[in-house]
């Protein structure tokens, strides 16, 4: 009888360690806040730029219900010198549209593809209001991850965004 007994908590031990080994879905493992790192663009001739500098700040967060949301700005943005923001010159605004980006909407994955689309409701940049955008996700572990846009806007080539989470 306690051989018998032995074997069957063996087993269910071993049921149990294979259950908890198993690896988490990409969709689990991104379900977080991330600390904006840098964001790379290579254009098609292989030229790389920072289009929010090479020390921008940031976050992405994506929630367990589905939805996301991101900012990014570039760590020298102007300030305002009339300190409200209602009254900037139209300098200090193209500046400030040109090097940051605000965008939120819901999110799927594709755990095969390896894949994120995010579905915009709306942002910064008026014109990816209900667009879905895919990214794949080229490097991803407990600590960081990149996703790419393989498809810039206007053709500038691809865009890889730099992420660690946020402690």
């Amino acid at each position: 009888m306690n051989f018998i007994r032995i074997m069957a908590v063996l087993a269910l031990v071993t049921v149990g360690s294979q259950a908890s080994a198993q690896p988490k879905s990409l969709r689990d493992q991104i379900i977080g806040t991330w600390n904006f790192v840098v964001a790379e663009v290579v254009a098609p001739d292989g030229k790389k730029s920072f289009p929010f500098g090479e020390t921008p700040k940031g976050i992405i967060i994506f929630t367990a219900d589905g939805r996301f949301a991101q900012i990014h700005v570039a760590s020298d943005v102007p300030k305002i010198a009339s300190n409200n923001r209602l009254t900037g010159t139209p300098e200090e605004y193209a500046t400030i549209m040109r090097r940051s980006i605000s965008v939120f909407g819901s999110y799927s994955v594709n755990e095969e593809k390896k894949t994120v689309t995010f579905k915009i409701v709306s942002s910064t940049y008026p014109n990816w209001e209900g667009e879905a955008q895919e990214r794949s996700i080229d490097k991803l572990n407990p600590d960081e991850f990149v996703n790419t846009n393989h498809n810039v806007s206007g053709g500038r080539g691809s865009a890889s965004n730099f992420y660690k989470r946020a402690n």
